[in-house]
């Protein structure tokens, strides 16, 4: 159930994602060494192989780009990116970034839109599709862009709660409000756990609608990886598990079930 109120998507990521937000903090991606190696080398073999094969820059989207982390890696391995980024404060600090690279061009995007920006090589989602309300009509669209024999990377989503088991989902939780108490945001942590174990959300609330996933029972890979397939000679879908605590994750990758994933389809048809 939720509150009548709307806020535009745009306004809720720029209230989260403001002047001096820590990208870093709640992100294991980011956090976490093997992870982030592991995906960065992930990108890196796609951008080569697409600039091997083409003999030139390939045309990049990283939708929702923060700070620009992964903007780096595709560049670096030869890439010719278009960042789109919601959070005016984040679009600035991208834009300031690469301000001496012609290679990186900053978009601040309020409506999501990607067939603006033309035909492109390859389109990134980085902890991205959780946010966005229908995330099947963005890749949808993406599809759209993509020219023949590009590629489609995303990465770094819940998976859907319903395939999950009743401990997974609980353990993860768990995970994020102790990762919460390190924070010093342990009242918040709970208060949001609260309203999501009773299916309450407020739409004008930054914490909830910020992390669209919690509306809609996470994000549905085998959804993705259907609609991905009618295009893409190749899907592959990886599974991991994934939470902002350090001593958490190196018990949770031993131990627990996959809670994260992502998706990587290539050849499109």
């Amino acid at each position: 159930m939720t509150t009548e109120t709307v806020v535009p998507m745009h306004d809720l990521q720029e209230a989260v994602h403001g002047d001096g937000h820590d990208y870093l903090s709640g992100s294991p991606h980011l956090r976490h060494a093997y992870l982030n190696k592991w995906m960065r080398d992930t990108l890196n073999a796609v951008v080569t192989e697409l600039a091997d094969r083409l003999g030139r820059p390939p045309r990049v989207i990283e939708v929702g780009a923060g700070h620009g982390g992964f903007t780096e890696t595709m560049v670096s391995a030869g890439a010719e990116v278009v960042v789109t980024e919601m959070s005016g404060p984040s679009a600035r600090s991208i834009a300031a970034r690469f301000r001496h690279n012609p290679r990186v061009q900053v978009h601040h995007d309020l409506d999501g839109r990607l067939d603006v920006h033309g035909e492109v090589d390859l389109v990134v989602y980085m902890a991205v599709l959780h946010h966005i309300p229908d995330y099947l009509a963005s890749l949808e669209e993406a599809v759209r862009i993509v020219a023949p024999g590009g590629a489609i990377v995303t990465f770094q989503d819940p998976l859907y709660y319903p395939r999950q088991s009743r401990t997974s989902v609980a353990l993860s939780r768990a995970a994020t409000l102790a990762w919460r108490v390190t924070e010093g945001e342990l009242a918040r942590g709970f208060r949001t756990l609260t309203r999501r174990v009773r299916g309450v959300y407020d739409e004008s609330s930054p914490s909830d609608m910020s992390e669209y996933h919690v509306v809609r029972d996470g994000v549905d890979e085998d959804a993705i990886a259907l609609l991905l397939g009618r295009s893409f000679a190749d899907v592959d879908v990886h599974r991991y598990f994934s939470t902002q605590g350090g001593w958490v994750q190196t018990l949770g990758e031993r131990v627990l079930r996959p809670n994260t994933f992502g998706v990587v389809a290539t050849g499109r048809r």
